[in-house]
């Protein structure tokens, strides 16, 4: 919901959501280094990944101090604040809310004491059985501490849960409790937690969202994407493996499976979530949506003067549309590069403007041309009927859309928070359909296996559930899951530390 605090809302068009990002993660083990700062600059690049609130957990060797805000990294720390986090391991945590509400209270890092010390953790994705997994959490509480039942922090996060399970283990280190609580976990998971000395991290065993490795002079970093890696200084390793856990401290790097490999890597991270500039599967991003492009030109070519990008996320496979089909490329939309997300609600006046708050046409550019006009996807189709309008308006003779993606036409419980699958335009009516609906001249989406292709990853290894249906992790009933599972009457709301 929109809000006139300073904070960050979505999206211009509250009517038009996207697909969210998943959450960005990063975590630093660096004696003599300025983790905090590490950690900040890892998160900036990250930024793209979650722009709801942010975090960074340090631990000095005795105690582990967290810092929160809601609002982007850039709003949530300054010089001073991280000039206060002393210490030689972090993580941090750049946060999109894919389950529990965009409040403080589930910012990230979560901290929880624990018998031995204490424990932070963040997360990227989703969990499928955090119901169970809350069950499972009371009983063990129930069994320890019977006077504490329902006392306790309220938690409406899947990241609160797996915290507390890690902390219920009163005769175990935080590594011994997480070799228990890992194979328990179903959905997508990619983690990064800490004690006071020890860095670790964790993968689901489908490897859905991304988790890389990377080495510093004198420590080692763990990040989402390798692009936080550049910006650290830090070499890539290799990617953390499915089913893998990892702890680093002063013995150095040990590593452990909880859990066999099953590959399932998100798709979707290749068309939009992450950065272009990040490699994933040896695979350069910004190649692949490039290649993409290739493949759409080649499978839906159309005859027009002008090949033009939804920025920023459509411009490597308008290049690459445009190299396969001669036609030139070319800039006729200026985006705002401040307005990823509005700060103060729109008047009235100013919200019928639509999209023109984000992106503005260059008219000499647009006047008299017809346009292909490429985009990563098409969710519930507002935002290219308002392009496609505003185009028009600017004088473009043909509006040609083409999009980099199959038609999404089912949601995500792996950690992308897209629309329902009643709001998805693409669930039940034909691809002639949504294009009368947008007023374009044609559209064209790229097939799914020309888009597994481009990745040059066996389509067994990737998650397509957004396009096909298929979930590669078993999902429970429909009330045992969703954003709000823990806002409902369906689990408990008290989650015990």
């Amino acid at each position: 919901m929109a809000r006139g605090d300073g904070r960050l809302t979505h999206d211009i068009d509250p009517q038009d959501v996207g697909p969210q990002d998943a959450c960005g993660v990063f975590g630093v083990w660096a004696p003599g280094e300025e983790v905090a700062k590490l950690s900040y600059f890892g998160l900036y690049a990250l930024q793209h990944r979650g722009q709801e609130s942010a975090g960074i957990a340090v631990s000095n060797g005795k105690q582990i101090l967290v810092y929160k805000d809601m609002g982007l990294v850039s709003q949530v720390f300054d010089e001073s604040t991280l000039e206060s986090l002393k210490g030689s391991v972090a993580i941090g945590h750049s946060r999109y809310s894919t389950t529990g509400a965009s409040v403080w209270q589930n910012a990230q890092p979560t901290f929880r004491p624990t018998a031995q010390g204490s424990v932070a953790l963040a997360h990227n994705g989703n969990l499928t059985n955090t119901a169970e997994l809350v069950t499972m959490l009371e009983e063990r509480t129930a069994q320890q501490a019977p006077d504490r039942r329902g006392k306790g922090e309220t938690a409406t996060t899947d990241t609160s849960v797996m915290a507390s399970l890690l902390a219920s283990y009163r005769d175990r280190s935080v590594e011994e409790a997480a070799i228990e609580v890992l194979p328990k976990l179903r959905g997508a998971f990619s983690l990064v937690f800490m004690d006071e000395t020890t860095l670790y991290a964790a993968r689901d065993p489908q490897g859905i969202r991304p988790l890389v490795l990377g080495r510093l002079e004198r420590g080692w970093v763990v990040a989402s994407e390798t692009a936080a890696l550049d910006i650290v200084g830090a070499s890539f390793i290799r990617e953390i493996e499915p089913g893998e856990f990892i702890a680093i401290d002063e013995n150095g790097l040990r590593t452990e499976r909880f859990s066999p490999a099953a590959p399932k890597g998100c798709i979707f991270e290749y068309v939009y979530l992450a950065r272009p500039d990040t490699t994933i599967s040896d695979q350069r991003v910004f190649s692949v949506r490039a290649e993409i492009g290739r493949r759409l030109a080649r499978e839906h070519p159309v005859d027009a003067d002008l090949v033009i990008p939804v920025p920023e996320s459509g411009t490597p496979a308008a290049i690459g549309f445009a190299e396969e089909s001669g036609i030139p490329f070319g800039h006729g939309l200026v985006k705002n590069s401040y307005v990823g997300r509005t700060f103060i609600q729109p008047s009235q006046t100013i919200r019928q403007l639509g999209i023109r708050l984000k992106l503005n046409p260059l008219r000499d550019v647009i006047a008299g041309k017809r346009l292909v006009v490429v985009d990563d996807s098409i969710v519930r189709g507002n935002t290219q009927r308002a392009l496609v309008r505003m185009l028009r308006e600017s004088g473009a003779a043909e509006v040609h859309v083409r999009i980099s993606s199959p038609p999404v036409k089912w949601p995500c419980f792996y950690g992308i928070d897209f629309a329902s699958r009643a709001e998805l335009i693409a669930n039940g009516i034909s691809v002639d359909e949504i294009c009368r609906s947008i007023d374009a001249d044609s559209l064209a989406y790229v097939e799914l296996d020309q888009l597994v292709e481009a990745t040059n990853v066996p389509k067994d290894k990737l998650c397509r559930a957004c396009f096909d249906g298929i979930y590669p992790v078993p999902l429970p009933e429909d009330d045992l899951i969703g954003k709000h599972l823990l806002e409902s009457d369906v689990t408990p709301l008290k989650v015990i530390q």
